[in-house]
């Protein structure tokens, strides 16, 4: 597994949590469905009504 690099791969937020990146997801290949915060696929393989609920919010 390549290292991380901040600011790149990731962020930490204001919280204090790590923040995947969009890169880093398109370099990963899939959605892990876990409903990241910057997943580019879609939320493809998230369960229902999560799916749902994370897609109607990312298109506000």
């Amino acid at each position: 597994m390549k290292e991380l690099i901040e600011k790149i791969d990731y962020y930490i937020n204001a919280e204090g949590y790590v923040v995947l990146t969009e890169k880093y997801h398109l370099d990963k290949g899939y959605c892990c469905g876990n409903g990241c915060l910057h997943c580019p696929f879609e939320f493809e393989n998230v369960p229902e009504p999560k799916k749902s609920l994370l897609l109607k919010a990312k298109a506000k």
